[in-house]
């Protein structure tokens, strides 16, 4: 991808909290996630299991997704490169989304069984790979629009996403 010069008509501003707004979507849906865990996953997933160890094996669920990441930056790394950024972040936030959405639609450990968790794992797999995907891409569109002396100023606004996302979660939720 050809570096932008400020000259060109994308603003280096808008790239930044463009990118700065997409991780803070990507990682409230990440966090969410946590709070389920915590609060509900061991109840409607792991029924079968202690209540001490259904939560710990709720929480391993999470830790799933942040194994995943890795293999988000490797694959939409490549495809970015080839493809576009903008077209692999557009699609890292619709695999997040749907990720989520499915969460919240699966059937219970009661309704299916062992289908319930695997399908659980397998969607925590797709947040991850989807929330992997969208964070480095994020950082690398943010850096090659910046202008020569400011790469690492605008490298970093998609870290201010992160916890954007997490206190955006920790807001919605004293509502």
């Amino acid at each position: 991808m050809a570096r932008s010069t400020p000259s060109e008509s994308v603003s280096v501003k808008k790239v930044a909290l463009a990118s700065s707004i997409g991780a803070s979507i990507e990682w409230y849906d990440f966090f969410i996630y946590g709070t389920a865990a915590g609060l509900v996953f061991n109840k409607l997933f792991f029924t079968n299991l202690d209540s001490a160890v259904g939560t710990l094996v709720a929480f391993a669920t999470f830790a799933v997704g942040f194994l995943a990441r890795p293999f988000g930056s490797l694959i939409f790394g490549h495809f970015g490169d080839r493809i576009g950024r903008k077209k692999m972040l557009i699609l890292t936030l619709f695999i997040m989304g749907v990720g989520t959405v499915v969460i919240g639609l699966l059937p219970t450990y009661d309704a299916i069984g062992l289908w319930a968790p695997a399908l659980l794992v397998l969607m925590r797999v797709l947040q991850g790979i989807g929330v992997g995907g969208e964070y480095g891409g994020a950082v690398l569109m943010a850096v090659e629009y910046a202008p020569a002396g400011r790469r690492g100023f605008y490298g970093s606004w998609p870290q201010v996403g992160v916890p954007a996302g997490c206190c955006w979660r920790q807001a919605r939720s004293a509502w």
